[in-house]
């Protein structure tokens, strides 16, 4: 995307722009003319060195125009205006239109304005000291070479005059063109950035009696003016740091949230008028967090900081990216007519973080997720925009698909999310939630060896709420921890009553990889087995496979602390991971769960069946203690049997109960056990094998 100065050397096609453009510069060019016709060599030698001094400042200001914060104009702030109407007061119009012409066509030279642009330019200048110079006539007061206006007191009034005329029919000529160039209004214009403008051409206008006191006392003074005039510059460059601080992130040197908003309404306002489109990409690295916490956060900023280059170098010169904070970045893309080429660039983009990067002298693979949403389809503003491509970015995560443009149907998905989040905050303090408890027995013996505690929610409206629906929405927040804690809590609770009844059962709580990374989780754990007076023996802590393996180096600490503490540890759903026997033989696990998937085909499956017999073996090799989750069948029970699982838990034996219900059910049970012994263990063995 062009800047704005480059974009208004485009020549709009309107034809009333081109009559106000061609009148206003021939005007101003003919009246510098019949200016400059006034003026004499003689002039020149009576106004001397402090001309020469005037005149050098006058186009090193419209050379290097002040930069100030918050300057609406790209080209800043130009000094020249001050020097101008020094002449204008000092020495009459006929000088001030020379130098004014001069420093104007040097200076738009230099910037590659459009001709027709400096013609402009010139003309509205000249015709506006014009009418700030019959202001001075009609006061009275004659300036020329020949007699120099001499600034006092009695001259402020019109010199004050002057200076509000030339501002306005200034800021009238520009407000008009640029009406007629973007067919808005006159006053819509005139009043744009209306505080910013006073200040500074007032303080300008308001500069140039002092420059005429210098004058008057001769050239070797003129020079006095660079002191205050570097302050101001040096001001306005601190001015400068400090908003390029205030809008870029220290850490990369990227645009920060609120500079991304400014240009995203910038954009979005030209986008509308042009027609074209806006997209907004929004960039989530994938397990960063991983990197900072075994590397260190130095690693990590050193990471950020080439992704961020990484990025800018990507995307076209006209895209802006920045950081949004974190591990988090924000991609503007502007004049798109076809949304095809934002999904081409975002391909691009993740294409480019696949390439490894190289931080302390190692290597790394990142990925990223990224959500698209456009503008005018997705949202007509930059909050709706970033909002929309946040929950496009997470539906990328969650689906693992890498880039996903917004849809309303995926919102709705979040937005009933987000709902249920705030619902189930709720029903941990109406006590909403329960613990189900679904037991299990030896294979050999028939005898209940314990319960796995197994969370459910009672909605108000809802019924029974299943745990794959709010378990892992919780996991992603802060709530999870207080969902173990309740859990932990009420196990240990019905755990107790057991116990002092003399059922001395073994209670499985399920627990997150929060919890299993979690250093003090082993003393949370003590100290709730010491407040309900339960042994550790009687608890078991069930963690998955997946949770297990996604960081073995963490999970062993707090395993390790659970096994000094004396709380068992189950490994859940084993055979649907990558664990190894390396780190089955190292962690501290007394028992592998086998996955339901397995046990539920293995009796119409024989590779099931195989993977199934497999596990037994490796894990009693192992010394561990093997559950099959997930039996129904009696012929399921028995093979197991036979293959020599030591336990078992599934509908077949008992489905999930409240307490009151399993403790009834477990003292019944107590008088029928036998019936579930496994008999002929020998004989099937034999014609299984």
């Amino acid at each position: 995307m062009p800047s704005d100065d480059e974009a208004r050397n485009l020549a709009p096609r309107n034809s009333a722009f081109w009559v106000y453009l061609s009148l206003t510069a021939a005007a101003g060019l003919t009246l510098i003319v019949a200016a400059l016709t006034r003026l004499s060599g003689h002039d020149f030698l009576l106004m001397g060195g402090s001309f020469v001094a005037v005149a050098v400042l006058l186009v090193l200001g419209e050379l290097r125009p002040l930069m100030t914060a918050g300057s609406p104009d790209a080209n800043g702030v130009s000094i020249s205006t001050a020097f101008v109407f020094a002449l204008l007061i000092h020495w009459g119009l006929g000088v001030a239109l020379l130098m004014m012409t001069v420093a104007t066509i040097l200076a738009d030279a230099v910037r590659q304005k459009a001709p027709w642009r400096t013609a402009f330019n010139v003309g509205q200048y000249a015709l506006s000291f014009a009418a700030a110079w019959s202001v001075l006539l009609i006061f009275g007061h004659h300036p020329s070479p020949q007699h120099p206006l001499t600034v006092t007191g009695g001259v402020l009034p019109a010199i004050v005059l002057s200076g509000v005329v030339y501002f306005v029919l200034n800021n009238a000529f520009v407000s008009q063109a640029l009406a007629l160039r973007n067919h808005s209004g006159l006053r819509e214009e005139f009043f744009c950035n209306w505080g910013y403008q006073i200040g500074s051409t007032g303080a300008l206008i308001g500069l140039a009696p002092i420059v005429v006191i210098v004058m008057e006392r001769g050239p070797a003074l003129v020079p006095l003016l660079l002191l205050p005039l570097f302050a101001v510059y040096a001001t306005a460059a601190l001015s400068l740091e400090r908003e390029r601080q205030a809008l870029h992130d220290m850490l990369t040197g990227l645009p920060n949230r609120k500079l991304l908003f400014q240009r995203a309404r910038a954009a979005i306002d030209n986008a509308t008028a042009e027609g074209s489109q806006v997209a907004l990409f929004l960039l989530d690295l994938d397990r960063f967090k991983e990197i900072n916490d075994t590397l260190g956060h130095q690693v990590g900023d050193a990471l950020l900081e080439r992704v961020g280059r990484r990025l800018a170098s990507t995307v076209r010169p006209e895209d802006m990216v920045a950081r949004l904070g974190g591990d988090e970045f924000a991609i503007l893309v502007e004049g798109l007519d076809d949304p095809r080429v934002a999904m081409d660039l975002a391909e691009l983009v993740r294409s480019a973080l696949g390439a490894p990067f190289r931080a302390d002298g190692m290597s790394f693979e990142i990925e990223g997720s990224i959500g698209v949403a456009i503008h005018p389809e997705h949202g007509a503003d930059f909050e709706t925009l970033l909002q929309r491509a946040d929950v496009a970015m997470y539906v990328a995560k969650d689906r693992n698909t890498g880039i996903e443009v917004y849809s309303a149907e995926t919102d709705r998905h979040s937005t009933l999310r987000l709902g249920m989040l705030a619902e189930l905050r709720a029903a941990l303090d109406n006590h909403e939630l329960e613990l189900h408890y679904q037991p299990k027995a030896d294979l050999r013996t028939g005898d209940v060896m314990g319960v796995e505690a197994l969370l459910r929610w009672r909605h108000a409206e809802r019924g029974m709420v299943p745990p794959d629906e709010f378990i892992p929405l919780a996991e992603q927040t802060g709530l999870m921890r207080h969902i173990t804690q309740f859990v932990v809590d009420e196990a240990l609770r019905q755990l107790s009553l057991w116990w002092k009844s003399g059922l001395r059962v073994q209670v499985a709580v399920n627990v997150c990889a929060r919890d299993l990374y979690d250093r003090d989780f082993a003393a949370f754990l003590r100290s709730r087995l010491d407040h309900h007076g339960v042994p550790p023996r009687a608890l078991m802590i069930e963690v998955t496979e997946s949770v297990l393996m996604a960081d073995p180096a963490r999970a062993a600490s707090t395993l390790l602390s659970l096994a000094d503490l004396g709380v068992g540890v189950s490994l859940d759903d084993f055979g649907t991971g990558y664990s190894s026997l390396v780190h089955l033989k190292r962690l501290p696990v007394s028992e592998v769960k086998i996955d339901r998937s397995f046990v539920m085909r293995m009796d119409v499956h024989d590779d099931d069946a195989a993977i199934v017999r497999s596990i037994i073996e490796l894990a009693t090799a192992l010394g561990l203690r093997v559950v099959a989750e997930g039996v129904e069948t009696r012929e399921s029970w028995d093979r197991l049997a036979v293959y020599g699982c030591d336990a078992a838990q599934g509908w077949y034996l008992a489905k999930a109960l409240p307490a009151a219900e399993v403790t009834k059910w477990m003292a019944e049970y107590g008088r029928n056990a036998a019936g579930l012994r496994a008999v002929g263990i020998e004989e099937r063995r034999s014609a299984l094998a």
